[in-house]
């Protein structure tokens, strides 16, 4: 069964077209488009199908991305969010992230592009391009909360920075010159500390808390 999809984008030959470039991916497929957040929340609580996917716009009239956003990880938190946007300045990015988008696009992105992107955010829960990787990266603050920082060592939080990246465990050991093993007791640990589950939710946690260099 193939992957549902619901576009957000007022511009309506953008999203006609995405839903035609969509349409012709083997796993995944557009249910219908929203012209801002209000029509979709609107759209939703009438009862419209809920969907996997959730391709939204950021400069939208009404009610723009990072509220549409912000409102569907309070109410819908099971679908996941990609930001499919012209804007890729640092702080357009860091705010949608920070408002519950699980992955960024830019509109240039080619298809082929876009098609591994859904992919990857439907099997891992999130991605994000080397690029958008890089904006979160070097933005991350030192601003963390005292309980936090006692509850957490140095060498799980060099490592929650890398779980914001693409990079595997494998690559992450290479980087902490540690073994794998290493690295997955470090995952392990933080994910009991801070009652998380998911690589996602502990990517989540390190942005919103700002752990970085």
């Amino acid at each position: 069964m193939k992957k549902s999809i619901v576009i957000v984008d007022d511009h309506i030959l953008i999203a006609k077209a995405l839903e035609g470039i969509i349409g012709n991916f083997n796993e995944f497929e557009v249910i219908y488009v929203c012209e801002n957040g209000k029509d979709l929340i609107q759209k939703l609580e009438e009862g419209n199908t809920i969907p996997d996917i959730i391709l939204l716009d950021i400069s939208m009239p009404i009610m723009d991305g990072f509220e549409t956003a912000a409102w569907l990880t309070k109410n819908h938190p099971n679908i996941k969010i990609m930001a499919l946007s012209m804007q890729g300045d640092d702080n357009s990015v860091i705010k949608m992230i920070k408002s519950g988008a699980k992955g960024y696009l830019l509109k240039n992105t080619h298809p082929k592009d876009l098609e591994t992107a859904l992919t990857r955010l439907n099997s891992d829960g999130f991605f994000y391009p080397e690029w958008a990787s890089k904006i979160i990266f070097s933005n991350l603050n030192k601003d963390m909360e005292t309980e936090i920082t006692v509850k957490i060592s140095e060498r799980e939080k060099e490592f929650l920075k890398y779980t914001v990246t693409e990079l595997s465990y494998k690559e992450i050991a290479d980087r902490m010159c540690c073994s794998p093993r290493t690295v997955e007791s470090y995952r392990d640990q933080l994910c009991e500390k801070l009652d998380l589950k998911t690589r996602v939710g502990l990517a989540v946690f390190a942005i919103k808390n700002g752990f970085g260099g």
